[in-house]
């Protein structure tokens, strides 16, 4: 039969008021690297073999049996297993009267590998915000300070200009505030979606039109007769090949191509793809497009674009697929779910 410890998802290991090991369940007792077996009855400074950076041990830094009477716990606190590897230890100390001496220690141990992914998440988010947020932000800065210190001398077509690049910068920020609101929607199950038939070669003319107009990559629209219309939410579509689009243009190298027509793998799915002249993506690096904060190149972005791509489009039961374009280049596939009454 399992024993209660061994049931936590946390190391533990108990000691009585002596500092002899009471109990210790088996996560704790692989990351010591002990037997359980060996390690009841044994002193609490011997099992619990961790040390920090300068090699002192748990015990001694923490010293938990001649401490402060009123001292009731040991904080969270980052140390070191034999191996080397980091975890995460906090303790209780409990007192069968107030202030009166430690008769029991429980330590709990936790592997720190999460809360290292978690702290480089946040600092990649910092960063990001900071650096996407920078370059906008002293775009409009400059210029509205340009305009009221200058406004006299400077003549309409020049003020039209400024006005024009302090919009697009102003439209730049509203459009990441927007995907930071899109990544918490997905990460929290909160993301909500309005269905309707949807026609598909609709929404990818308007984007192909759309980006026309604002790049000199050259784009072109394949259409396949009668594409079916997909049970999709018309505004969640419209953004997710307008990322899907622009990443093309903005990492692709010559044309940029959008096809439009029935799934290949799956006729009940209607698909769009894009293709570019660029040099690809690696095998190895595909399954690393749609996390968060994935770029490659040098050419900016937020990073978030195709990981709020593949959120939406599974959230509407589609696919996203990456792969080589025949002669080179990136393809991505967006396969969109069609209209039940069509698919049957």
């Amino acid at each position: 039969m399992t024993e209660p410890l061994d049931l936590l998802p946390d190391g533990v290991v108990v000691a009585d008021a002596d500092g002899c090991v009471t109990a210790i369940n088996a996560v704790a007792a692989g990351m010591l690297d002990v037997a359980p077996s060996d390690a009841v009855g044994r002193k609490l400074d011997d099992v619990l073999a961790l040390t920090d950076h300068e090699a002192r041990a748990w015990t001694d830094a923490n010293t938990p049996y001649d401490g402060l009477p009123t001292v009731k716990a040991v904080p969270e606190q980052a140390w070191l297993l034999p191996d080397g590897t980091e975890v995460l230890v906090t303790a209780r100390l409990h007192r069968d009267r107030p202030i009166g001496p430690v008769t029991a220690v429980a330590v709990s141990l936790r592997s720190g590998r999460g809360r290292a992914r978690l702290d480089r998440e946040r600092s990649d988010l910092v960063a990001t915000l900071a650096h996407e947020l920078r370059s906008p932000l002293t775009g409009v800065k400059g210029f509205v300070n340009a305009l009221l210190n200058r406004w006299d001398k400077l003549n309409d077509e020049q003020k039209k200009l400024m006005l024009t690049t302090a919009s697009a910068d102003a439209e730049r920020l509203s459009r990441l505030i927007a995907e930071l609101l899109d990544v918490a929607r997905i990460d929290t199950g909160r993301l909500q979606l309005h269905r309707r038939p949807t026609d598909l070669v609709l929404k990818a003319t308007r984007v192909h039109d759309s980006i026309s107009h604002a790049t000199s990559t050259p784009l072109e629209l394949h259409v396949d007769d009668d594409v079916p219309s997909v049970d999709a939410d018309p505004d969640k579509v419209m953004q997710v090949l307008t990322n899907v689009v622009e990443n093309a243009v903005r990492h692709g190298d010559g044309t940029v191509r959008i096809h439009v027509g029935p799934w290949a793998e799956d006729p009940s799915f209607a698909a769009v793809t894009v293709t570019d002249e660029g040099d690809g993506i690696p095998v190895e690096l595909r399954k690393r497009v749609f996390t968060k904060f994935w770029t490659a190149g040098k050419r900016g972005g937020s990073g978030l674009g195709l990981y709020i791509v593949n959120g939406l489009v599974k959230a509407h039961g589609g696919v996203v697929t990456v792969d080589d374009r025949p002669g080179g280049g990136a393809r991505v596939v967006t396969a969109w779910p069609v209209v039940a009454e069509v698919a049957r």
